[in-house]
Protein backbone atom coordinates (compact mmCIF):
# COMPACT_ATOMS: atom_id res chain seq x y z
CA UNK A 1 0.00 0.00 0.00
CA UNK A 2 1.62 3.66 -1.01
CA UNK A 3 2.29 6.05 1.47
CA UNK A 4 0.09 8.27 0.17
CA UNK A 5 -2.92 6.06 0.67
CA UNK A 6 -2.08 5.39 4.30
CA UNK A 7 -1.20 8.72 5.45
CA UNK A 8 -2.64 11.86 5.52
CA UNK A 9 -1.50 15.80 4.03
CA UNK A 10 0.71 16.94 6.89
CA UNK A 11 0.78 13.79 9.03
CA UNK A 12 3.93 12.55 7.86
CA UNK A 13 5.41 15.63 8.17
CA UNK A 14 4.63 16.08 11.64
CA UNK A 15 6.04 12.64 12.70
CA UNK A 16 8.88 13.19 10.51
CA UNK A 17 8.47 10.04 8.84
CA UNK A 18 6.10 7.56 7.70
CA UNK A 19 4.39 5.55 10.73
CA UNK A 20 4.83 1.88 9.22
CA UNK A 21 8.44 2.80 8.16
CA UNK A 22 11.22 0.05 9.14
CA UNK A 23 13.56 3.14 10.51
CA UNK A 24 10.42 4.24 12.85
CA UNK A 25 9.75 0.70 14.62
CA UNK A 26 12.24 1.63 17.45
CA UNK A 27 9.33 3.27 20.02
CA UNK A 28 6.82 0.01 18.72
CA UNK A 29 9.50 -2.89 19.55
CA UNK A 30 10.31 -1.52 22.78
CA UNK A 31 7.07 -1.24 24.15
CA UNK A 32 6.50 -4.86 22.80
CA UNK A 33 9.55 -6.07 24.70
CA UNK A 34 8.42 -4.56 27.59
CA UNK A 35 11.48 -1.89 27.91
CA UNK A 36 9.73 0.76 28.69
CA UNK A 37 9.23 -2.13 32.44
CA UNK A 38 11.87 -3.75 32.62
CA UNK A 39 10.97 -8.20 33.29
CA UNK A 40 7.29 -7.57 32.38
CA UNK A 41 5.81 -8.31 29.03
CA UNK A 42 2.88 -6.00 28.54
CA UNK A 43 0.27 -8.93 27.78
CA UNK A 44 -1.97 -6.25 26.26
CA UNK A 45 0.10 -6.32 22.86
CA UNK A 46 0.98 -9.19 20.62
CA UNK A 47 2.69 -9.52 17.23
CA UNK A 48 1.23 -11.53 14.18
CA UNK A 49 3.26 -13.65 11.63
CA UNK A 50 3.63 -10.55 9.24
CA UNK A 51 5.19 -8.54 12.42
CA UNK A 52 1.74 -5.94 12.98
CA UNK A 53 1.76 -4.94 16.74
CA UNK A 54 -1.83 -5.59 17.91
CA UNK A 55 -3.40 -3.88 21.20
CA UNK A 56 -6.24 -4.64 23.41
CA UNK A 57 -9.17 -2.13 22.47
CA UNK A 58 -10.08 -1.14 26.62
CA UNK A 59 -6.34 -0.29 26.53
CA UNK A 60 -6.68 2.59 24.71
CA UNK A 61 -8.07 6.22 25.68
CA UNK A 62 -9.34 8.55 23.62
CA UNK A 63 -7.07 11.58 22.53
CA UNK A 64 -7.91 14.56 25.17
CA UNK A 65 -7.15 16.89 22.21
CA UNK A 66 -9.87 15.19 19.79
CA UNK A 67 -11.32 18.33 18.36
CA UNK A 68 -14.47 16.20 17.07
CA UNK A 69 -17.10 15.81 19.29
CA UNK A 70 -19.69 14.00 17.46
CA UNK A 71 -19.69 10.74 15.42
CA UNK A 72 -21.98 9.95 12.83
CA UNK A 73 -22.94 6.35 14.34
CA UNK A 74 -24.25 5.35 11.08
CA UNK A 75 -21.17 5.84 9.72
CA UNK A 76 -19.47 4.15 12.29
CA UNK A 77 -21.92 1.06 11.54
CA UNK A 78 -20.70 1.36 8.29
CA UNK A 79 -17.79 0.93 8.77
CA UNK A 80 -17.52 -1.82 11.28
CA UNK A 81 -19.21 -3.77 8.35
CA UNK A 82 -16.80 -3.00 6.54
CA UNK A 83 -14.36 -3.58 8.85
CA UNK A 84 -15.71 -7.52 9.82
CA UNK A 85 -15.70 -8.22 5.73
CA UNK A 86 -12.11 -6.71 5.01
CA UNK A 87 -10.22 -6.20 8.44
CA UNK A 88 -8.60 -2.95 8.95
CA UNK A 89 -6.10 -1.50 6.35
CA UNK A 90 -4.40 0.96 8.36
CA UNK A 91 -3.34 0.57 11.63
CA UNK A 92 -4.19 2.96 14.26
CA UNK A 93 -1.59 5.37 15.93
CA UNK A 94 -1.06 6.05 19.98
CA UNK A 95 1.66 6.71 22.45
CA UNK A 96 2.12 4.76 25.59
CA UNK A 97 0.23 7.22 28.61
CA UNK A 98 1.57 5.53 31.77
CA UNK A 99 -0.27 2.18 32.29
CA UNK A 100 -2.36 3.56 29.49
CA UNK A 101 -1.94 4.54 25.26
CA UNK A 102 -3.56 7.43 24.22
CA UNK A 103 -5.00 7.76 20.77
CA UNK A 104 -3.12 9.78 17.88
CA UNK A 105 -5.02 9.23 15.11
CA UNK A 106 -7.50 6.43 14.08
CA UNK A 107 -10.87 6.97 16.46
CA UNK A 108 -13.40 6.17 14.08
CA UNK A 109 -11.98 2.98 13.22
CA UNK A 110 -11.58 2.73 16.69
CA UNK A 111 -15.07 3.12 17.37
CA UNK A 112 -15.78 0.95 14.87
CA UNK A 113 -13.81 -1.63 15.40
CA UNK A 114 -15.40 -2.38 19.03
CA UNK A 115 -18.99 -2.74 17.39
CA UNK A 116 -17.50 -5.07 15.34
CA UNK A 117 -16.77 -6.99 18.21
CA UNK A 118 -12.98 -6.56 17.73
CA UNK A 119 -10.79 -7.53 21.07
CA UNK A 120 -7.78 -5.78 19.51
CA UNK A 121 -6.63 -3.61 16.59
CA UNK A 122 -3.62 -3.15 14.46
CA UNK A 123 -1.56 -0.05 16.08
CA UNK A 124 2.00 1.80 15.44
CA UNK A 125 3.20 3.68 18.58
CA UNK A 126 4.87 6.55 18.60
CA UNK A 127 6.90 8.59 21.22
CA UNK A 128 5.13 12.02 20.59
CA UNK A 129 4.98 14.73 23.15
CA UNK A 130 1.28 16.89 24.28
CA UNK A 131 1.97 19.67 21.93
CA UNK A 132 2.40 16.79 19.06
CA UNK A 133 -0.44 15.31 19.74
CA UNK A 134 -2.59 18.09 19.81
CA UNK A 135 -1.62 18.50 16.43
CA UNK A 136 -1.65 15.61 14.86
CA UNK A 137 -5.14 15.55 16.31
CA UNK A 138 -5.75 18.19 14.31
CA UNK A 139 -3.95 17.84 11.17
CA UNK A 140 -5.84 14.25 11.48
CA UNK A 141 -9.49 15.44 11.53
CA UNK A 142 -9.28 19.07 9.52
CA UNK A 143 -6.81 17.55 6.59
CA UNK A 144 -8.57 13.82 6.19
CA UNK A 145 -12.10 13.38 7.11
CA UNK A 146 -13.44 17.64 7.64
CA UNK A 147 -14.89 18.28 10.49
CA UNK A 148 -17.73 20.84 10.83
CA UNK A 149 -16.24 24.60 10.89
CA UNK A 150 -17.11 25.41 14.43
CA UNK A 151 -15.63 22.38 16.08
CA UNK A 152 -12.26 23.22 13.93
CA UNK A 153 -12.51 26.77 14.97
CA UNK A 154 -12.47 25.72 18.91
CA UNK A 155 -9.84 23.33 18.24
CA UNK A 156 -7.58 25.88 16.54
CA UNK A 157 -8.53 28.10 19.48
CA UNK A 158 -8.00 25.83 22.46
CA UNK A 159 -4.45 25.01 21.09
CA UNK A 160 -3.51 28.70 20.95
CA UNK A 161 -4.69 29.22 24.22
CA UNK A 162 -2.83 26.47 25.58
CA UNK A 163 0.30 26.81 24.11
CA UNK A 164 0.28 30.60 24.08
CA UNK A 165 1.41 31.19 20.30
CA UNK A 166 0.17 33.32 17.02
CA UNK A 167 -2.23 32.35 14.77
CA UNK A 168 0.46 32.24 12.40
CA UNK A 169 2.64 29.76 14.38
CA UNK A 170 -0.02 27.17 14.69
CA UNK A 171 -0.95 27.69 10.79
CA UNK A 172 2.73 27.00 10.03
CA UNK A 173 3.54 24.01 12.11
CA UNK A 174 0.35 21.93 10.69
CA UNK A 175 0.49 23.76 7.02
CA UNK A 176 -2.57 25.40 6.39
CA UNK A 177 -2.86 28.73 5.49
CA UNK A 178 -3.09 31.45 8.03
CA UNK A 179 -6.33 33.17 6.82
CA UNK A 180 -7.87 29.60 6.82
CA UNK A 181 -6.92 29.14 10.84
CA UNK A 182 -8.00 33.20 11.30
CA UNK A 183 -11.68 32.56 9.23
CA UNK A 184 -12.34 29.44 11.56
CA UNK A 185 -11.82 31.18 14.76
CA UNK A 186 -13.60 34.13 13.51
CA UNK A 187 -16.76 32.09 13.61
CA UNK A 188 -16.60 31.49 17.31
CA UNK A 189 -17.86 34.79 17.72
CA UNK A 190 -21.52 34.28 16.34
CA UNK A 191 -23.99 33.82 18.75
CA UNK A 192 -24.37 30.40 20.20
CA UNK A 193 -28.19 29.50 18.28
CA UNK A 194 -26.11 30.65 15.09
CA UNK A 195 -23.30 28.24 15.84
CA UNK A 196 -25.52 25.32 16.53
CA UNK A 197 -27.15 25.95 12.85
CA UNK A 198 -23.49 25.60 11.37
CA UNK A 199 -22.91 22.15 13.70
CA UNK A 200 -26.01 20.70 12.33
CA UNK A 201 -25.35 21.79 8.83
CA UNK A 202 -28.70 23.96 8.33
CA UNK A 203 -26.42 26.93 7.24
CA UNK A 204 -22.58 26.98 5.65
CA UNK A 205 -19.58 28.07 7.05
CA UNK A 206 -19.69 30.81 4.04
CA UNK A 207 -23.38 31.90 5.25
CA UNK A 208 -21.97 32.16 9.01
CA UNK A 209 -18.65 34.09 7.92
CA UNK A 210 -21.16 36.65 5.96
CA UNK A 211 -23.37 36.99 9.19
CA UNK A 212 -20.43 38.19 10.98
CA UNK A 213 -20.60 42.06 10.30
CA UNK A 214 -24.06 42.50 11.44
CA UNK A 215 -22.17 42.82 14.81
CA UNK A 216 -26.11 42.52 16.95
CA UNK A 217 -26.31 38.69 18.08
CA UNK A 218 -29.89 39.05 17.32
CA UNK A 219 -29.62 40.40 14.18
CA UNK A 220 -27.38 37.14 13.42
CA UNK A 221 -29.51 34.67 14.64
CA UNK A 222 -32.89 36.45 13.27
CA UNK A 223 -30.90 36.72 9.37
CA UNK A 224 -29.42 32.49 10.37
CA UNK A 225 -33.31 31.97 10.47
CA UNK A 226 -33.99 33.76 7.39
CA UNK A 227 -31.22 31.39 5.49
CA UNK A 228 -32.48 28.05 7.09
CA UNK A 229 -35.98 29.07 6.44
CA UNK A 230 -35.70 30.42 2.84
CA UNK A 231 -32.71 28.50 1.41
CA UNK A 232 -30.66 31.71 0.55
CA UNK A 233 -27.30 31.35 -0.72
CA UNK A 234 -24.51 32.61 0.26
CA UNK A 235 -23.98 35.31 -1.95
CA UNK A 236 -27.83 36.23 -1.53
CA UNK A 237 -26.71 36.71 2.12
CA UNK A 238 -23.85 38.68 1.46
CA UNK A 239 -26.16 41.00 -0.20
CA UNK A 240 -29.11 40.89 2.41
CA UNK A 241 -26.43 41.38 5.34
CA UNK A 242 -25.47 44.61 2.74
CA UNK A 243 -28.76 45.97 2.75
CA UNK A 244 -29.75 45.54 6.32
CA UNK A 245 -26.61 47.17 7.59
CA UNK A 246 -27.12 50.25 5.17
CA UNK A 247 -31.15 49.77 6.40
CA UNK A 248 -29.91 50.06 10.08
CA UNK A 249 -27.11 53.11 9.19
CA UNK A 250 -29.89 55.03 7.59
CA UNK A 251 -28.18 54.72 4.74
CA UNK A 252 -31.27 54.82 2.48
CA UNK A 253 -33.87 56.56 0.49
CA UNK A 254 -37.63 56.52 0.67
CA UNK A 255 -40.37 56.68 -2.11
CA UNK A 256 -43.71 57.37 -1.78
CA UNK A 257 -46.30 55.87 -3.42
CA UNK A 258 -49.74 57.39 -4.65
CA UNK A 259 -51.00 56.40 -1.93
CA UNK A 260 -49.01 58.44 0.87
CA UNK A 261 -47.29 55.09 1.86
CA UNK A 262 -43.28 55.03 2.11
CA UNK A 263 -40.77 52.58 1.77
CA UNK A 264 -36.96 52.50 1.59
CA UNK A 265 -34.61 51.91 -1.34
CA UNK A 266 -31.03 51.67 -1.34
CA UNK A 267 -29.11 54.74 -1.43
CA UNK A 268 -27.92 54.70 -5.51
CA UNK A 269 -23.76 53.59 -4.77
CA UNK A 270 -20.55 53.10 -6.95
CA UNK A 271 -20.19 49.68 -7.67
CA UNK A 272 -16.48 49.23 -7.46
CA UNK A 273 -16.55 51.01 -3.83
CA UNK A 274 -19.81 48.94 -2.86
CA UNK A 275 -17.36 45.74 -3.80
CA UNK A 276 -14.54 46.95 -1.96
CA UNK A 277 -16.90 47.74 1.18
CA UNK A 278 -18.52 44.05 0.67
CA UNK A 279 -14.96 42.35 0.48
CA UNK A 280 -13.67 43.98 3.36
CA UNK A 281 -16.37 42.97 5.54
CA UNK A 282 -15.87 39.41 4.32
CA UNK A 283 -12.23 39.75 5.17
CA UNK A 284 -12.41 41.45 8.90
CA UNK A 285 -16.16 40.13 9.86
CA UNK A 286 -16.64 43.43 10.69
CA UNK A 287 -19.55 45.75 9.78
CA UNK A 288 -16.93 48.09 7.27
CA UNK A 289 -18.09 51.69 5.85
CA UNK A 290 -16.44 53.26 2.54
CA UNK A 291 -17.01 56.29 1.35
CA UNK A 292 -15.00 58.11 -1.97
CA UNK A 293 -15.72 61.54 -3.05
CA UNK A 294 -15.19 62.38 -6.77
CA UNK A 295 -12.06 63.76 -6.66
CA UNK A 296 -11.01 60.85 -4.64
CA UNK A 297 -10.69 61.80 -0.93
CA UNK A 298 -12.62 59.17 1.40
CA UNK A 299 -13.22 57.66 4.67
CA UNK A 300 -13.19 54.22 5.77
CA UNK A 301 -14.98 53.21 9.46
CA UNK A 302 -14.72 49.76 10.55
CA UNK A 303 -16.90 48.85 13.66
CA UNK A 304 -16.07 46.93 16.65
CA UNK A 305 -18.71 45.62 19.03
CA UNK A 306 -16.41 43.98 21.76
CA UNK A 307 -12.48 44.37 23.52
CA UNK A 308 -11.96 40.98 21.52
CA UNK A 309 -13.03 42.33 18.58
CA UNK A 310 -10.96 45.46 18.47
CA UNK A 311 -7.79 43.32 19.90
CA UNK A 312 -8.62 41.02 16.82
CA UNK A 313 -8.83 44.11 14.93
CA UNK A 314 -5.69 45.22 16.29
CA UNK A 315 -3.79 42.15 15.68
CA UNK A 316 -4.78 42.30 11.72
CA UNK A 317 -3.64 45.85 11.63
CA UNK A 318 -0.51 45.58 13.07
CA UNK A 319 0.46 42.06 11.74
CA UNK A 320 2.57 43.51 9.00
CA UNK A 321 5.31 45.12 11.31
CA UNK A 322 5.79 42.39 14.02
CA UNK A 323 8.86 40.93 14.40
CA UNK A 324 9.05 37.27 12.80
CA UNK A 325 8.86 34.43 15.16
CA UNK A 326 10.80 31.32 14.14
CA UNK A 327 8.57 27.94 14.75
CA UNK A 328 10.31 25.20 15.97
Amino acid sequence: MSRERRLGRGLEALLGRAWDAPETSATTDAVVAGVSDPGHMDDRLSRDDNGQVWLNCDAIERNPYQPRQTFDEAEIADLADSIRTHGILQSLVVRRAGDKFELIAGERRLRAAQAADWRQVPVQIRDVDDRQLAELAIVENVQRKDLNAIEKGESFQRYIDQYQCTQEELASRIQIDRSTVANLIRLLELPTDVKQMVQEGAISQGHARALLPLGDEQEQIEFARRIKNEGLSVRATEQGVQDRIHSLDGDQLRIVDVEGNSRPIPRPRNEQIAALEQELRTSLGMKVDLSQTAKGRGKLTIHFKSHEEFARLRQIMTAANAPQQHVG
